[in-house]
């Protein structure tokens, strides 16, 4: 599974910095080295803002920070954060990363999202 993640401050305005973070998960997903994690965010209309990658450990812990773009809608937001370019639904144990070329796609029905209230 996809880290537990966090977002601070829920409430921001356009300009303001928010932070994406997770603690190392205590169940030792290995996720590599070269883990990372990709943050989508899209704002109370749905039009996607934000869409980057960023480093996260082998054990799932990432800080991610991003500034709310102006031309973000104001009211109810989500935040998206998931492994990127891994198979993170295989419940078999193993480090199951998979090259970015091979073509496969996140096999979850529903993603996990992080409400964010953009303030007006």
């Amino acid at each position: 599974m996809p880290p537990d993640y966090s977002v601070s401050p829920s409430n921001p305005k356009t300009g303001e910095t928010v932070t994406v973070h997770a603690e190392d998960a205590d169940c030792n997903p290995r996720y590599g080295q070269d883990a990372l994690i990709q943050v989508i965010v899209n704002d109370a209309t749905g039009q996607m803002i934000i869409k980057e990658t960023a480093p996260m450990n082998d054990a799932g812990g990432f800080t991610f920070q991003f500034t709310v773009p102006q031309q973000a809608a104001a009211g109810e937001a989500s935040v998206e954060a998931v492994p990127y370019a891994l198979d993170w639904c295989d419940d078999t144990g193993r480090n199951n990363r998979v090259p970015q070329s091979s073509g496969m796609q996140r096999a979850s029905c529903a993603a996990r999202t992080e409400p964010l209230t953009i303030a007006p």
